[in-house]
């Protein structure tokens, strides 16, 4: 067995963190902080590459998965997201309450709190401020 393929399954390979890019960082930070409950885990600026990296999570970097907000200070238009790409997902203990608390700070719900389609579990899809979906994953 390859040493990579022995670290694999010796639990030394570890899922570290999802990077997607954002047009407004500030509006972004405080979707996955106020909004969604992530902590601000760090900031950094990059003058000489014109970009800023925000990490946000529900725990820290070294024992969590995390998400990389990437700002390229120069972008004016909209991402384009692509087809390959489908989206994150959280868990939540109410789905039909978080929709509603989303709603009410103008949140988009493309796909309204219910119960999944040839499942049972309750799940919604909500976007956050550059269209990038979120499911909701009721969990107890």
């Amino acid at each position: 067995m390859a040493e990579a393929t022995q670290d694999a399954a010796n639990g030394k390979f570890r899922f570290l963190h999802t990077m997607i890019r954002v047009r407004d960082l500030d509006k972004s930070i405080d979707f996955y902080t106020r909004l969604l409950g992530m902590q601000l885990l760090r900031k950094t600026d990059y003058p000489s590459g014109e970009f800023t990296l925000a990490f946000v999570g529900y725990g820290t970097e070294e024992d969590s998965t995390v998400v990389e907000l990437t700002h390229n200070w120069g972008q004016k238009e909209p991402y384009q997201q692509g087809t390959a790409f489908g989206h994150l997902a959280i868990g939540v203990p109410d789905v039909y309450a978080t929709c509603d608390a989303m709603a009410a700070e103008g949140v988009k719900i493309p796909r309204p709190a219910g119960p999944m389609k040839h499942g049972g579990r309750v799940i919604a899809f909500i976007e956050d401020p550059d269209g990038y979906k979120i499911e909701l994953v009721e969990r107890s």
